[in-house]
C-alpha cells in the first residue's frame, strides 16, 4: 500500500477456481525465478494454508494455498481458491486501510514496533502471529466498512 510503512517484500496474489498442483504450479513457474516457499518450521502461518478469520466458514479446503516467493525480486506469491475467505480478507483489509488514514497509522505504528521486537529472529512467524491481534482488534470495523461499498 503506498505510503505505508513494510517489509521490502511485494506479496501478491492470484485466485483460481480451484488450485493447481504443486508440483505443476512450481515447474510452470520456473522461469520466473518463483519457488516454493517452506515455513521456517512447521507451524509457520500463511504456508501451506491461511487461518480461517473470525466468523469465516471454517471448511479447511477454503484456506489451502499455494506460496512462492522469489528471492531475486524479494516477491511472494500467494495462490488462493477463488471463494477463499482469507483471500477476500486481505484485499479487503487493503481497501479499507486505503480509506481509513487513522487506522493505517495506527497500523503502521504496530508493525514498527512489532518489527523492532522481531528483528533479531531467525523467521518472520512471531511478528505474522503478532499482527493479528489488530486484524482481530479491528475486525468489525472493517466488516461494516465493507458492507457500505
Amino acid at each position: 500500500m503506498p505510503g505505508l510503512a513494510a517489509k521490502p517484500i511485494i506479496d501478491l496474489q492470484v485466485r483460481m477456481p480451484s488450485l493447481p498442483d504443486l508440483a505443476d504450479v512450481a515447474r510452470r513457474l520456473a522461469p520466473t525465478g518463483f519457488v516454493p516457499a517452506h515455513g521456517a518450521r512447521p507451524d509457520s502461518p500463511g504456508v501451506y494454508r491461511d487461518t480461517p478469520r473470525p466468523g469465516d466458514p471454517t471448511d479447511d479446503e477454503l484456506y489451502t494455498k499455494r506460496l512462492f516467493h522469489d528471492p531475486r525480486r524479494a516477491a511472494i506469491l500467494h495462490i488462493r481458491r477463488l471463494d477463499s475467505p482469507f483471500g477476500r480478507f486481505v484485499v479487503t483489509f487493503r481497501d479499507w486501510l486505503r480509506s481509513n488514514p487513522e487506522q493505517a497509522a495506527r497500523y503502521e505504528a504496530i508493525k514498527r514496533r512489532l518489527a523492532e521486537q522481531h528483528a533479531e529472529a531467525s523467521d518472520y512467524d512471531d511478528y505474522t502471529r503478532a499482527k493479528s491481534a489488530f486484524f482481530n482488534e479491528t475486525d468489525g470495523e472493517m466488516r461494516a466498512w465493507a458492507r457500505g461499498h
